[in-house]
């Protein structure tokens, strides 16, 4: 059975599930492979639960004569080319957005703006993988003006996968840095496959949105004669440029363009790095001509969640809390804008990075080194990897150990900066705090 015949099931049931205790009549199950799971043997089940179809690529689980059973060579291979029809269904403008750092809150701040004029669909989460990518594209609806859609990597070719069924007819890239090392294997393995975006964007001569105060990025676009350009950043040459007017703690800016004068914008971010994630959207608001009131309204009112550059005030203190992600870029700004803030009293909980490596210890000393260097003295470092770093700050093994420590000596009236890897689990510190 081909993608064509396939989709045409796919539209007389549009629900496709991958999950066996999720299973709405009616849907299609498709039987997905994990490290510790295997979706054909759940197919049975989803039958059984009400699935009109299962998609099986192990032989021992189609059951012959069976029209309900469909076998094909790989479930992974088959939900991405369904998504890639489905996607070829709708002639809409698709903004594709990748990036070491940011590309999750630049996704849903263009979101937000677009959301001002049009019908948005957008990437829910940090669905950016090459199973939540489909799981996104299957999303479109009729009722749908324009697509966002969020693409991350931590191996060389993901985005270059990414794209082939996203078929982006514009993006940008927020930033590339020293993330996922173990993976990419350096950071010039980092930049070959973030570029792999720009790479199809100037084979089908789309536009691209770039911050033109990265070197990096502006490199990366002059290598592959990228033409298509609109520009931003803090340069008034830019075509959309801005400026920083404070971070007290919350970031407050101005933008303007030679065709609007200064727009200033209070928003509910932290850091002012955030700039060039409001910036992106801004870009990207004008160039499908959303009002720029209506841009400041989404920017002002959009509120972070999922523990990114989030402000929480509890009985006792005040956190910015940023525990879902870290690399040594992301991890650099936090503790660069923790520094410059003006407030008493700064506690800083950090947790150790992942997946960098043969850098790894090298990366942790330079965190040490930046907090020594930023004059903060009282600083929690969780995990193994801060362990044979010589300094004087309290470590800790795991996040259970810093709960220990807090139940027993809380502090209070302090500013306190989390940050570390979701898997240290620093997310669980603020109901303690």
């Amino acid at each position: 059975m081909d993608i064509s015949e396939l989709y045409q099931i796919y539209q007389a049931h549009p629900v496709i599930t991958t999950d066996s205790r999720d299973c709405p009549k009616g849907s299609i199950f498709l039987a997905l492979k994990g490290a510790s799971f295997d979706g054909n043997k759940f197919a049975d089940m989803a039958l059984e639960k009400g699935c009109a179809y299962v998609i099986v690529d192990e032989k021992e689980y189609a059951k012959e004569g069976d029209e309900r059973y469909i076998l094909v060579e790989n479930c992974l291979t088959t939900f991405k080319e369904l998504a890639r029809e489905h996607r070829r269904h709708f002639d809409i403008p698709v903004v594709g957005i990748t990036g070491t750092n940011g590309k999750t809150t630049t996704k849903e701040l263009v979101s937000a703006v677009l959301g001002e004029k049009f019908n948005v669909m957008f990437t829910q989460g940090n669905f950016n993988n090459d199973v939540g990518v489909p799981k996104t594209l299957f999303r479109l609806s009729p009722e749908n003006e324009i697509a966002v859609v969020e693409m991350g990597a931590s191996h060389p070719g993901d985005i270059r996968k990414l794209v082939e069924y996203v078929e982006p007819t514009c993006g940008m890239i927020t930033n590339v840095g020293r993330a996922h090392l173990q993976g990419f294997g350096s950071f010039e393995g980092v930049k070959k496959t973030k570029g792999e975006l720009y790479d199809y964007l100037a084979a089908n001569d789309a536009l691209v949105f770039i911050n033109a105060d990265n070197e990096h990025l502006m490199q990366m676009a002059e290598q592959r004669n990228i033409n298509r350009l609109i520009t931003y950043g803090k340069d008034e040459n830019c075509d959309v440029w801005g400026e920083v007017i404070s971070c007290a703690p919350f970031l407050k800016f101005r933008w303007r363009t030679e065709s609007f004068d200064w727009h200033e914008v209070q928003t509910h971010l932290i850091g002012s790095y955030n700039i060039d994630n409001m910036l992106a959207a801004i870009t990207i608001g004008l160039h499908f001509d959303v009002k720029p009131q209506q841009i400041d309204h989404a920017l002002e009112n959009y509120i972070p969640s999922n523990n990114r550059s989030q402000l929480e005030e509890t009985a006792h203190n005040k956190l910015v809390v940023d525990a879902y992600n870290a690399n040594p870029s992301s991890m650099a700004a936090a503790i660069e804008n923790f520094r410059v803030m003006d407030v008493p009293h700064k506690m800083a909980i950090l947790g150790q990075m992942g997946e960098l490596g043969e850098v790894s210890h090298e990366e942790h000393q330079k965190v040490v080194d930046q907090l020594q260097a930023a004059g903060l003295e009282n600083v929690w470092l969780v995990g193994d990897e801060f362990k044979d770093i010589p300094c004087s700050y309290r470590k800790f093994q795991n996040v259970e150990e810093v709960k220990e420590a807090l139940k027993a000596n809380q502090p209070h009236d302090h500013y306190i900066l989390i940050k570390g890897s979701n898997s240290v689990k620093l997310f669980q510190l603020p109901e303690l705090l």
